[in-house]
């Protein structure tokens, strides 16, 4: 008898076996399911209509060389002379002096040291040239020269064609540019054939998912910044785009993008790496938060979930 009313006392206890006490109302499967399929599936469709995101073309060089002659023209002469965006960028891509971003006397951005090397006049110009079945024979020119000449050289077209009318390089002024115009010439040519897209990401090898060179090269130009800004993502505006084809956005970086926008951020010229010092914090908090004494507490000291299950809660 004794072990039967002890059995018969636990069941009474178990939670699962007590009578329902709140609220019972019917339920229409049909109905849930023309709601949770038709009605949401065309508010979906609706909704990404009127706000999705276009659906770009993949950005080409071949492109680019294509609607803005001028401005891969003047790029390259940049790459050449050393001048670009990418050739003063610093770590990972070349060791330039003052180029580093610091969070005090921190020096994030050298911490990885040099890991992948960018010339941007080899890498960009000479090196893809140089795979052409003919060469232009301005290359022999530019290898022969010293790095001084090469240097005078790439700088004065660049500053000749910043000078020309809508930076024609058919309308610069006559000066001594050495191989220079020869050598963009080129390579404007081979671009809008489309063999500059396969060449300059590849670095000579047969397999190569590394777009690095070509997305730098593109930076460094007006072009690439300009469709940003036509897609309303430039700097001065924030948000998240699809990407190109069928993939799925990139909505996990809304933080990021974000914090760009707000100060300190906005205006400080290290804000790379502060943001993605504020990230790391965020997210050890992030992980760390059932060990954090307060934080933790949060949950029971503002119950927003009791208001949310408020028919569970009422019964409690």
């Amino acid at each position: 008898m004794t072990r039967k009313s002890s059995v018969s006392w636990r069941k009474t206890d178990d939670v699962a076996s007590r009578p329902w006490t709140g609220t019972v109302r019917e339920y229409d499967l049909i109905k849930e399911l023309i709601i949770g399929v038709v009605v949401v599936g065309l508010l979906v469709l609706g909704v990404s209509a009127i706000f999705g995101s276009p659906d770009e073309p993949s950005v080409s060089l071949k492109a680019w060389a294509t609607s803005a002659p001028a401005d891969f023209v003047g790029t390259a002469a940049k790459e050449l002379a050393g001048t670009s965006d990418s050739a003063g960028y610093g770590p990972p891509y070349n060791s330039t002096a003052g180029a580093t971003q610091n969070i005090g006397p921190v020096d994030l951005q050298s911490l990885s040291g040099v890991r992948l090397p960018i010339d941007t006049a080899n890498d960009f110009v000479i090196t893809p040239l140089s795979t052409l079945p003919s060469p232009p024979t301005a290359l022999a020119r530019w290898k022969a020269a010293t790095a001084q000449q090469r240097s005078d050289w790439a700088a004065a077209y660049s500053d000749a064609l910043a000078a020309a009318p809508d930076n024609d390089p058919a309308k610069v002024a006559a000066g001594d540019y050495g191989p220079v115009p020869a050598l963009t010439g080129a390579l404007l040519d081979m671009a809008r054939q489309g063999s500059l897209d396969g060449v300059l990401p590849s670095g000579g090898n047969f397999y190569n998912m590394d777009y690095t060179r070509s997305l730098l090269f593109l930076g460094d130009g007006g072009y690439f910044p300009d469709l940003a800004a036509s897609q309303h993502l430039s700097g001065d505006q924030w948000g998240v785009m699809n990407e190109t084809g069928d993939t799925p956005g990139q909505s996990w970086l809304w933080l990021f993008s974000l914090l760009y926008q707000v100060e300190p951020f906005k205006s400080a010229p290290n804000a790379d790496a502060l943001v993605v010092v504020t990230m790391l914090v965020l997210t050890a908090l992030l992980a760390l938060l059932p060990f954090i004494p307060g934080l933790r507490s949060i949950p029971r000291l503002i119950p927003l979930h009791r208001l949310v299950w408020k028919d569970y809660y009422r019964n409690r």
